[in-house]
């Protein structure tokens, strides 16, 4: 048996979210039903670093599977990838994962970016990859409230209602809001995040963006530890996860599909 790592990227748009559900394609089906073709249909159970949810899409997630079948990394790159068109998730990376390690419990830290198009024109290129918001947004704004949530807090606030975890305390590392042309990013940094936290602290901000919402009352909707109190929760599609953090990188050396090819032993 091989614990394998991989980095995975995908576009979210197609599925149900990275987990299995009752109804509707995930990304984790494909990917498993994927790993069985290489296993002769032995099921090839997977863990990942982030539950991503129905329309979230991801750079850089990190998945953990375990196969019975020995593979050079670069061939298992190639076999899943070939088994799991045509839909829009590729394998970046494959990597003997070092002992121990876990996809999940084994992170330290985890980024998401999410982006607003904020202009007139609705998205054509980027349709289902941002925020359209035509009305004026005061990113600067934005931000000066968003650094009041960074620390270690309760969110209560900023969690769905469906969320799983057993307590709302975490520590935002990050939450920078910044403006490049019509682009508005929001970055957010946390060792774990809540369920729809990140979507519904930008939905939130998008409160002080546009006026309604004076920049102190972001503080007070954290300190009621009552969603009601907090925003909307914002559209999924402009949600990416874009970094997975470990205190050993398990991809340490491992190609991806724009490295050259090793030349060939001489």
């Amino acid at each position: 048996m091989t614990v394998w790592a991989l980095l995975l990227e995908y576009d979210g748009g197609p599925f149900v979210g990275w987990q299995r559900q009752a109804t509707g394609l995930s990304v984790q089906a494909v990917l498993e039903s994927a790993a069985a073709r290489l296993s002769h249909g032995t099921p090839a159970p997977t863990i990942v670093a982030g539950r991503t949810d129905a329309g979230v899409h991801a750079e850089a997630q990190v998945a953990q599977l375990t196969l019975e079948t020995p593979f050079d990394p670069d061939r298992l790159r190639e076999a899943l990838n070939f088994h799991m068109k045509p839909y829009p998730i590729v394998v970046l990376r494959a990597a003997v994962a070092p002992d121990g390690w876990s996809a999940r419990f084994s992170a330290i830290g985890r980024s998401y970016r999410y982006r607003i198009l904020n202009r007139r024109a609705r998205p054509t290129l980027l349709a289902g990859r941002v925020w359209h918001i035509p009305k004026p947004l005061d990113a600067a704004a934005m931000h000066r409230a968003a650094q009041g949530l960074v620390g270690r807090h309760d969110f209560t606030s900023f969690r769905a209602a469906a969320c799983q975890a057993r307590s709302p305390l975490r520590t935002l590392d990050r939450l920078d809001v910044t403006r490049d042309g019509d682009m508005i990013t929001v970055t957010a940094q946390a060792r774990s995040f809540l369920h729809h936290q990140v979507r519904n602290l930008v939905g939130t901000l998008r409160l002080v963006g546009d006026g309604s919402w004076p920049e102190r009352r972001v503080g007070l909707a954290l300190a009621a530890r009552d969603r009601a109190a907090a925003g909307p929760t914002a559209p999924a599609g402009g949600l990416t996860l874009v970094a997975v953090t470990y205190p050993q990188d398990p991809f340490a050396g491992a190609r991806d599909d724009d490295s050259p090819a090793p030349s060939p032993a001489t």
